[in-house]
Protein backbone atom coordinates (compact mmCIF):
# COMPACT_ATOMS: atom_id res chain seq x y z
CA UNK A 1 0.00 0.00 0.00
CA UNK A 2 2.73 2.65 0.88
CA UNK A 3 4.41 2.02 -2.43
CA UNK A 4 0.99 2.77 -4.24
CA UNK A 5 0.15 5.92 -2.08
CA UNK A 6 3.92 6.94 -3.29
CA UNK A 7 2.96 6.31 -7.13
CA UNK A 8 -0.65 7.88 -6.82
CA UNK A 9 0.91 11.12 -5.12
CA UNK A 10 3.44 11.84 -8.07
CA UNK A 11 2.59 14.64 -11.08
CA UNK A 12 2.67 12.93 -13.33
CA UNK A 13 1.79 9.04 -12.19
CA UNK A 14 4.37 7.01 -13.57
CA UNK A 15 4.56 5.21 -16.20
CA UNK A 16 6.42 2.23 -14.87
CA UNK A 17 8.31 1.43 -12.12
CA UNK A 18 11.33 -0.68 -11.20
CA UNK A 19 9.23 -4.26 -9.71
CA UNK A 20 5.97 -4.84 -8.65
CA UNK A 21 4.52 -6.22 -5.56
CA UNK A 22 4.16 -9.34 -7.83
CA UNK A 23 7.45 -9.71 -8.36
CA UNK A 24 9.27 -8.51 -5.09
CA UNK A 25 7.26 -11.25 -3.46
CA UNK A 26 8.77 -13.69 -5.97
CA UNK A 27 12.26 -12.72 -6.84
CA UNK A 28 14.02 -9.64 -5.63
CA UNK A 29 13.69 -10.28 -2.39
CA UNK A 30 14.26 -14.22 -2.23
CA UNK A 31 13.73 -14.81 1.18
CA UNK A 32 10.39 -13.68 1.05
CA UNK A 33 7.04 -15.97 0.32
CA UNK A 34 5.25 -15.62 -2.96
CA UNK A 35 2.61 -13.30 -3.08
CA UNK A 36 -0.87 -14.77 -3.19
CA UNK A 37 -2.79 -14.43 -6.74
CA UNK A 38 -6.07 -12.44 -4.59
CA UNK A 39 -4.00 -9.81 -2.56
CA UNK A 40 -2.00 -9.45 -6.25
CA UNK A 41 -5.39 -8.82 -8.08
CA UNK A 42 -6.71 -6.27 -4.94
CA UNK A 43 -3.47 -4.06 -5.48
CA UNK A 44 -3.97 -4.27 -8.91
CA UNK A 45 -7.46 -2.77 -8.60
CA UNK A 46 -6.24 -0.18 -5.82
CA UNK A 47 -3.79 0.90 -8.31
CA UNK A 48 -6.83 1.12 -10.88
CA UNK A 49 -8.74 3.28 -8.23
CA UNK A 50 -5.68 5.39 -7.05
CA UNK A 51 -4.52 6.03 -10.58
CA UNK A 52 -7.47 5.89 -13.51
CA UNK A 53 -5.43 6.85 -16.68
CA UNK A 54 -2.34 5.31 -15.45
CA UNK A 55 -1.10 1.68 -17.33
CA UNK A 56 -1.08 -0.94 -15.24
CA UNK A 57 1.28 -3.42 -16.83
CA UNK A 58 1.42 -7.31 -16.00
CA UNK A 59 5.02 -7.54 -16.21
CA UNK A 60 7.84 -10.49 -15.21
CA UNK A 61 6.53 -13.35 -12.75
CA UNK A 62 3.48 -13.66 -14.88
CA UNK A 63 4.11 -17.44 -15.74
CA UNK A 64 3.37 -17.88 -11.73
CA UNK A 65 0.22 -17.42 -12.29
CA UNK A 66 -2.69 -19.48 -13.00
CA UNK A 67 -4.54 -18.40 -16.19
CA UNK A 68 -7.63 -17.67 -14.14
CA UNK A 69 -5.66 -15.07 -12.00
CA UNK A 70 -4.21 -13.36 -14.77
CA UNK A 71 -8.04 -13.02 -16.22
CA UNK A 72 -8.88 -11.44 -12.50
CA UNK A 73 -5.74 -9.30 -12.93
CA UNK A 74 -7.45 -7.35 -16.18
CA UNK A 75 -11.09 -7.53 -14.83
CA UNK A 76 -8.97 -5.61 -12.02
CA UNK A 77 -8.33 -3.32 -14.07
CA UNK A 78 -4.99 -4.06 -15.87
CA UNK A 79 -4.67 -2.78 -19.00
CA UNK A 80 -1.17 -3.67 -20.15
CA UNK A 81 1.26 -6.76 -20.02
CA UNK A 82 4.55 -6.81 -21.58
CA UNK A 83 4.92 -9.45 -24.39
CA UNK A 84 8.34 -10.98 -25.21
CA UNK A 85 11.27 -13.78 -24.16
CA UNK A 86 12.83 -12.81 -21.31
CA UNK A 87 12.05 -8.85 -19.03
CA UNK A 88 15.20 -8.51 -16.67
CA UNK A 89 16.08 -12.08 -15.77
CA UNK A 90 12.44 -13.58 -15.56
CA UNK A 91 11.02 -15.34 -18.80
CA UNK A 92 8.01 -14.30 -19.84
CA UNK A 93 5.08 -16.38 -21.50
CA UNK A 94 5.00 -17.50 -25.19
CA UNK A 95 3.77 -14.60 -27.58
CA UNK A 96 0.91 -17.41 -28.90
CA UNK A 97 0.30 -18.20 -25.12
CA UNK A 98 -0.17 -14.57 -24.60
CA UNK A 99 -2.35 -14.31 -27.78
CA UNK A 100 -4.51 -17.35 -26.85
CA UNK A 101 -5.56 -16.09 -23.44
CA UNK A 102 -6.40 -12.53 -24.68
CA UNK A 103 -8.55 -14.03 -27.18
CA UNK A 104 -10.01 -16.13 -24.98
CA UNK A 105 -11.00 -13.16 -22.54
CA UNK A 106 -12.14 -11.44 -25.56
CA UNK A 107 -9.42 -8.80 -25.07
CA UNK A 108 -7.77 -7.07 -28.09
CA UNK A 109 -3.99 -5.76 -28.31
CA UNK A 110 -3.52 -2.82 -29.23
CA UNK A 111 -1.29 -2.05 -32.86
CA UNK A 112 2.13 -1.30 -32.12
CA UNK A 113 2.76 2.41 -32.48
Amino acid sequence: MGLLHQLSTMDPHPEACRSTPGERGRHAAGNQEPLDPLIFVRTIATARILMPAAMVRLSAGRRSLSREAVALCFVAGANSLFIGEKLLTTPNPEPEDDAAMLQALGLEPLPLR
